[in-house]
């Protein structure tokens, strides 16, 4: 069962853990043979570092406390010992065995994505609620759902699930389920409130980390341009024409900027999508399935898309808006580079969000590559742009769609044919000059 937040965490003794490290097979770690094959069919050919560590103790009935990094296999590392001991249970009756929580829906989709193929041989069945409010409503409302005797809960990306949105109904679901179940915390960070809930809700834990407190893989190039805030859709553009062909995500700071920059790019004849929260639960999926099946190769983001979503292929993440948060930064860079493919991560900088940058390289505790590029190449895109933007703003008027709303997407523009737009202007096409 996948529900709508999640976060656990994972460690152990030197002993298990120099054990872990040495093995470099699913069946060396104690996986049996039929979750092995399921592995090979997903194309896992060997653990990952966490899963490496996380999953002997996870075997050993223990509960856990992971810190990892994003792309890490997180999902793997939890979900393949609940499978397990669900094998050894089968013929047992049994309503709901495992528990999932994760901060979105899109988050709690995918790792029922997960669970399903694993367990595919093995007539495993997942359900996808929702965010833990829609959780707590089955439980007080819906006869006969129970979570009394579930065995596993899983909270995953648990920092965000600590949020002040969701902690109150995390509280009740916690109330509502058997103190002798086993429990797994899994996250990129620690926070004092993480720290909190594993006393409360943890007994005797391994401890896992994989990773310091903030960081980011090392496949992950990043680097950063420092821009007037007045040329930033310039070289935007730039970065985009430098990479056509490439799966890129692009994050913003506002619902609104997501729709605004996807019919901006549209109009100079890119094939980019938007999803934000205001738009429905519908549109946000179909939009991230049309991503994933190259229809587009841009999605433009809020942060609901920058937890723990695993979208293969994605090649490059841009930071159009610098977030406040210096932790949305690694979250947002962590949506490429997964699972030791490598990635590229690229942030347009302006003159009134330096200071968000510097805290930024403060939390990693390095210095971010600056790139440097011929500013007047750049604004050669100016006219070509303004008038996209232009066409684009007028647009969003009509349709008024530029204000705050509930439940609205870029509408057929989302699904429109992009054939139109094959014909890039000339004005667009790359430049010679280096």
């Amino acid at each position: 069962m996948a529900n709508g937040d999640a976060a656990v965490e994972v460690g152990g003794n030197g002993e298990q853990e120099a054990a872990a490290r040495q093995a470099s097979t699913f069946a060396e770690l104690g996986i049996c043979a039929e979750l092995v094959e399921a592995c090979d069919a997903m194309g896992w050919k060997e653990p990952t570092r966490i899963q490496a560590e996380a999953i002997p103790h996870a075997l050993q009935g223990k509960d856990l406390i992971a810190l990892a990094q994003t792309g890490s296999g997180k999902t793997g590392a939890f979900a393949l010992p609940i499978l397990q001991e669900l094998l050894s249970n089968r013929q047992a009756e049994q309503s709901f065995f495992a528990c999932v929580l994760s901060p979105t829906r899109e988050l709690a989709i995918q790792i029922a994505e997960q669970f399903e193929a694993l367990g595919s041989a093995i007539g495993l069945r997942c359900s996808v609620v929702g965010t833990p409010g829609r959780l707590l409503d089955h439980l007080t409302e819906t006869k006969g759902f129970s979570l009394k005797k579930i065995k596993y809960l899983v909270l995953d990306e648990a920092d965000k699930l600590l949020n002040v949105e969701f902690e109150k109904s995390l509280d009740d679901i916690l109330s509502e389920m058997p103190k002798d179940r086993r429990t797994f915390l899994f996250s990129a960070t620690m926070t004092k409130k993480v720290n909190k809930l594993q006393r409360a809700c943890l007994r005797n834990p391994a401890k896992v980390e994989v990773s310091s407190k903030y960081s980011t893989v090392d496949s992950l190039k990043q680097e950063f341009y420092f821009v007037p805030a007045d040329d930033k859709d310039c070289y935007l553009l730039h970065v985009l024409n430098e990479r056509l062909e490439s799966m890129i995500m692009i994050f913003v700071r506002t619902c609104e900027s997501t729709r605004l920059l996807a019919l901006m790019l549209r109009n100079l004849g890119l094939k980019a999508m938007s999803i934000s929260g205001q738009m429905s639960q519908d549109k946000r999926l179909g939009a991230l399935n049309r991503f994933k099946a190259k229809d587009c190769n841009i999605l433009i983001c809020t942060d609901v898309a920058s937890r723990g979503l695993d979208i293969q292929g994605v090649d490059m993440v841009i930071n159009y808006d610098i977030p406040m948060n210096s932790k949305d930064y690694v979250h947002r860079v962590g949506r490429t580079a997964r699972a030791g493919r490598s990635g590229y991560a690229v942030s347009l900088v302006n003159q009134y969000e330096a200071q968000w940058f510097v805290l930024i390289e403060q939390l990693l505790g390095k210095k971010i590559d600056q790139c440097k590029v011929d500013r007047d190449e750049v604004l050669i895109l100016k006219g070509p742009i303004s008038d996209a933007k232009r066409i684009a703003l007028t647009k969003l008027k009509d349709s008024g769609g530029h204000k705050k709303r509930r439940n609205v997407g870029d509408d057929d523009e989302e699904v429109e044919d992009h054939s139109s737009h094959s014909r890039r202007p000339k004005s667009l096409k790359r430049s010679n000059r280096r």
